[in-house]
């Protein structure tokens, strides 16, 4: 019979500086029997410069997670303690682990976090966008049309966006925000708690630096929208639709890239005007 209830220790581990590692989390990883890592690897590399040589380590990732959970539930069963840690920052936030702490919660195993290190609260802490309220979107989708229709929700929401982006395809993701929310303040964090330490500002809409030299991963923050005065004139409106129609595009396309772009309009409304204004079906069009 096991001495102890099972434990499964949620541990963060630094995203840069090795000294962001705190004291308790290095007591937790000394003190269990098995780590669980995103990169064993790169887990082992850690413990050896913190001079942790006692757990045994298991690989758990995206593609093993589920594979995983009976295992780990068995060894803790057995009276085996465990600690959870990903690549880097804090487990879960975009890393493996959600369906292993799911199963632990649900199997009466106690799951205890030990906080520290995260990239959206840190990048959140110096970007000088408004920290709260704000939603993390982990990393977004590599399809353009999945993306844009994800960006197009919080169009409306007086929310900052945090999300995570691979820097070789962050060029098309900054368009895709510009379509789908109009001109907003951007803040892309990289290499954070690291030597180059690096936050660019730009303007979406606007000319922006070059950015096909950065490399890795970045954090992205989009500032929320300036707030709604009234609806936005029909001209405004119409030049909006202009822009975001493309020859492939039809008019349920144009209304859902538009409506996020302007205030005081309904879908309904839009389409009509689409038909009259626009695509030239109504008497209207001749005015416009």
């Amino acid at each position: 019979m096991p001495s102890q209830p099972p434990i499964l220790w949620v541990v963060a581990t630094p995203i840069g500086n090795l000294g962001d590692l705190s004291h308790r989390a290095a007591e937790v990883l000394a003190s269990v029997d098995v780590v669980l890592a995103e990169d064993t690897r790169r887990t082992g590399r850690l413990l050896d410069m913190c001079g942790i040589s006692g757990p045994r380590l298991l690989s758990l990732f995206e593609h093993n997670e589920q594979a995983r959970v009976a295992q780990v539930l068995s060894l803790l069963e057995q009276g085996q303690t465990a600690a959870l840690v990903s690549s880097a920052g804090t487990p879960l936030l975009s890393d493996p682990g959600y369906m292993l702490v799911r199963a632990c919660r649900k199997a009466g195993v106690r799951v205890s976090p030990v906080p520290g290190p995260s990239a959206p609260a840190t990048a959140l802490m110096a970007s000088g966008l408004p920290p709260y309220p704000y939603a993390f979107l982990g990393f977004v989708p590599r399809k353009s049309g999945e993306k844009r229709r994800l960006f197009a929700q919080y169009a409306r929401l007086q929310i900052t966006l945090v999300f995570f982006e691979r820097a070789s395809r962050l060029e098309a993701t900054l368009d895709e925000l510009g379509t789908a929310l109009g001109e907003r303040e951007v803040c892309i964090a990289r290499e954070l708690t690291k030597k180059h330490e690096e936050f660019l500002f730009l303007t979406l809409g606007s000319d922006r630096p070059a950015l096909s030299e950065l490399l890795g991963e970045v954090t992205v923050l989009v500032a929320p929208g300036a707030r709604e005065q009234g609806a936005t004139r029909q001209e405004d409106v119409v030049r909006v639709m202009r822009e975001v129609r493309t020859p492939e595009a039809g008019a349920r396309d144009v209304v859902e890239q538009t409506l996020p772009r302007v205030s005081g309009w309904g879908k309904k409304a839009l389409y009509e005007l689409f038909l009259r204004q626009v695509q030239g079906k109504g008497p209207e069009a001749e005015e416009s």
